[in-house]
């Protein structure tokens, strides 16, 4: 007897629908061959600080036995709410088909991921009594066809040692970072701050762009632009000569000797050639789609597209792969069959565009599945979701190319400076038909080489305008490569995927959605139509963490990415790993010593002006006497953070020592503060 266990009931059943007929018992399925039955994604979770040190769970946090680093990581099963879950009684259902004596195979039937894999295995450590074959059902779709083929071809578990290793890694260090400096930063301030290894580089990345913005200062400056028309088509003509605000003379008089000269057509080429179709999509590249497209936020789009999985509508939809397996391509002219038959003309086609296993880290590009869902099956927004991964499917495999003519036209003006202007005419639509053309280019007049084109110039005012705040396309783009200069999309990919398969990426297509989800929900971040946009609560967060030295940016989570694929890949241990990560946080937890700014209430002087107790508060130093006094010195001034033994050196002493600031308006300076003769802080330049 094999008993499979699923990482949740929708799998379950789907398994079920695959295998065939099987009885239904309470909390599994049963047959003489098969037992199938089902976690609830996560039954365990870590321990928390006070299981190891053997303390009540009301008690209220404290800086006791922080930083905690378990010798061995404890697992349990999660609160139960006096079994209103089911959890405890689901766990033992399973554990007490495990220990069956007519059971002789376990299968790990997780999800196919890193999760999946240690959400099953947790189950079967903590349940199985005596060691049995385990085995590992990988499903890339959820059809009934796809489970009956996957049922056949199981590989030991054993050869998943990797991903597992990788998943556990995962866990150990994202709960060291998130316990010790989420404990450590709310006793610092009194709030409750959730610091998290990918969800504050997330949050600092959009807090350092508003703030780009918020200091950005236009400049004013003249460009020099000769806009015409021939044959009702317009010539526009930008010099690459600039000229700054106070130059407007000098740039007029630029303008009238430019159209003094003739402008010719010296060269043009055209030629016709076939445009391809994008890539089919990862998620990522779904969501960015959907986001721009349709506004839909990215937990939306995850959660519509999840649901199309589990009704065996389209592929495993948490992939960071735009390629299809080479193996995959009979089952792939399986669907190109299907979809025909729903009159889209659409044709086996191979190539490295399409099938490319180098690009391919566990799962395969978003596809639909030959399980095509009936007219009044979905719902509205199943309806776009599934429509926008079918139609781009029908455009990478469609049977007409999309033919274009491109031109580019040199137009010389008097020998001095030469214009290049681009166009596309679309010959034969093919594929854009039912994916759409992003790029549009410019229809041009019918010059020819030797053509007079008329100018003229006029200087044009401008202003330099500031960086854009991040879309939900711009976000992600970033958060896969937050090292790539230009987050755009290019034609090669190949440094992306480097990227990607190295551990670059800051978190994972898999759970970066939920944590950009956490940090919306926990205020930290908004988001309007598709624009990301930082709160004040992510604001404090982000500055608070840099006065205490937690320095959780993109380079340090990025190494840490880069450790847990070398996991991954078997070249470094789960316990090397978390080394690194006991390493990086006991560094906050010393270098809090050096620039101390205490803990929330914590009482640091007596108050210079009328004797009460100064003590700490969410932003600054601050009185208990505050009817009658408002002496205050807040934490951060300037860029610069007052430390308690800067501020007792300026009340005890009237001076601190020579500080750098930063002005508002971002130049720097040296100054000490000073308490004046009514005990208020002052700059002593």
């Amino acid at each position: 007897m094999i008993a499979i266990i699923a990482e949740k009931p929708s799998l379950a059943r789907n398994i079920v629908a695959g295998i065939g007929k099987m009885n239904k018992k309470n909390g599994y399925f049963e047959n003489s061959e098969y037992i199938v039955t089902w976690a609830f994604g996560h039954l365990f979770s870590l321990c928390d600080v006070e299981d190891y040190l053997g303390e009540k769970k009301e008690k209220k946090w404290t800086m006791e036995g922080l930083p905690c680093f378990p010798q061995k990581f404890k697992f349990k099963l999660k609160d139960d709410k006096n079994g209103e879950d089911g959890v405890t009684k689901q766990y033992n259902i399973i554990k007490q088909i495990l220990n069956r004596n007519d059971v002789d195979c376990i299968v790990n039937a997780g999800d196919s991921d890193r999760e999946g894999e240690i959400i099953v295995r947790l189950c079967v450590y903590n349940a199985l009594k005596d060691k049995k074959p385990f085995k590992r059902l990988w499903l890339p779709d959820q059809t009934p066809q796809t489970v009956k083929t996957a049922l056949g071809e199981m590989k030991d578990e054993s050869e998943y040692e990797g991903l597992s290793d990788e998943g556990f890694a995962r866990t150990y260090i994202d709960w060291l970072y998130g316990v010790n400096l989420t404990r450590y930063a709310t006793l610092k301030t009194g709030s409750l701050l959730r610091v998290g290894r990918v969800i504050v580089p997330i949050v600092k990345a959009i807090y350092d762009r508003d703030v780009e913005i918020e200091k950005f200062k236009p400049e004013i400056y003249y460009a020099l632009i000769s806009k015409t028309k021939i044959n009702g088509e317009e010539i526009e003509l930008c010099s690459k000569y600039k000229f700054s605000e106070n130059e407007k003379r000098k740039a007029e008089i630029c303008c009238q000797r430019m159209n003094l000269l003739k402008a010719v057509v010296t060269d043009k080429k055209s030629k016709k050639e076939k445009i391809f179709a994008g890539k089919l999509y990862s998620l990522s590249k779904l969501q960015n789609y959907l986001g721009k497209k349709f506004k839909m936020p990215m937990e939306k789009s995850l959660a519509i597209t999840q649901a199309l999985y589990e009704k065996g509508y389209v592929s495993y939809p948490r992939t960071n792969s735009e390629y299809l397996a080479t193996n995959e391509k009979d089952k792939i002219k399986k669907i190109i069959s299907d979809v025909n038959k729903l009159g889209y003309p659409v044709t086996f086609k191979d190539g490295k565009n399409i099938f490319d296993d180098s690009k391919i880290e566990s799962h395969s590009a978003l596809t639909v599945t030959y399980k095509i869902p009936d007219k009044n099956a979905l719902s509205s927004d199943e309806k776009i979701v599934y429509t926008a991964i079918l139609r781009r499917f029908v455009a990478v495999f469609c049977s007409e190319d999309c033919l274009a003519e491109k031109t580019e036209i040199t137009i010389s003006l008097g020998g001095k400076e030469d214009y290049v202007l681009k166009g596309t005419s679309i010959i034969s639509p093919g594929w854009t038909k039912y994916d759409g053309l992003e790029k549009k280019d410019k229809l041009l007049p019918p010059l020819n080489v030797g053509d007079k084109v008329p100018v003229d110039f006029h200087a044009e005012e401008k202003q330099t305008t500031p960086p854009k705040h991040y879309t939900i396309e711009t976000l992600n783009n970033y958060l896969k490569n937050p090292f790539k200069e230009d987050t755009a999309d290019s034609e090669n990919d190949d440094e992306d995927y480097k990227a990607m398969l190295k551990g670059l990426e800051l978190g994972t297509e898999a759970t970066r959605t939920g944590i950009i989800e956490n940090a919306r929900k926990n205020g930290y971040i908004s988001l309007k139509k598709d624009v990301y946009h930082i709160e004040n609560t992510g604001r404090f967060l982000i500055e608070q963490l840099s006065d205490m030295n937690i320095s959780m940016d993109k380079y340090k989570t990025s190494e840490l990415g880069q450790a847990l694929k070398k996991v991954y890949r078997r070249e470094i241990t789960v316990d090397d790993s978390v080394e690194m990560a006991k390493k990086e946080i006991k560094e906050v937890f010393d270098l809090s010593s050096s620039s101390a700014t205490g803990f929330f209430g914590d009482e640091v002087c007596v108050c210079p002006k009328c004797g009460s107790k100064v003590t700490r508060n969410r932003y600054a130093y601050a009185c208990q006497n505050k009817e009658n006094c408002d002496f205050k010195v807040n934490f951060r001034i300037l860029n610069k953070t007052i430390t308690i033994y800067d501020l007792l050196k300026l009340v005890n002493d009237g001076k601190t020592e020579i500080f750098d600031f930063v002005s508002k308006s971002g130049k720097n300076f040296k100054a000490r503060l000073k308490l004046d003769d009514d005990k208020k802080i002052v700059f002593e330049f």
